[in-house]
């Protein structure tokens, strides 16, 4: 079995391990807000799960 598999050769499949690296292919998705479980994230809920007044406290 050829080591490179599916690639032509380790220089193809380096080429592309550093293209979905560097962002130049993506899986296209749906609702780039949607939780992992396909719900839509919460008004007011930041992602990082804070959640700042209006003066940012």
């Amino acid at each position: 079995m050829q080591e490179t598999r599916p690639f032509c050769s380790r220089r193809c499949r380096d080429v592309d391990l550093a293209r979905w690296l560097s962002g130049a292919y993506v899986v296209a998705g749906g609702n780039s807000d949607a939780d992992e479980d396909g719900e839509q994230a919460m008004p007011g809920i930041e992602r990082t799960g804070e959640n700042h007044d209006e003066d940012g406290r």
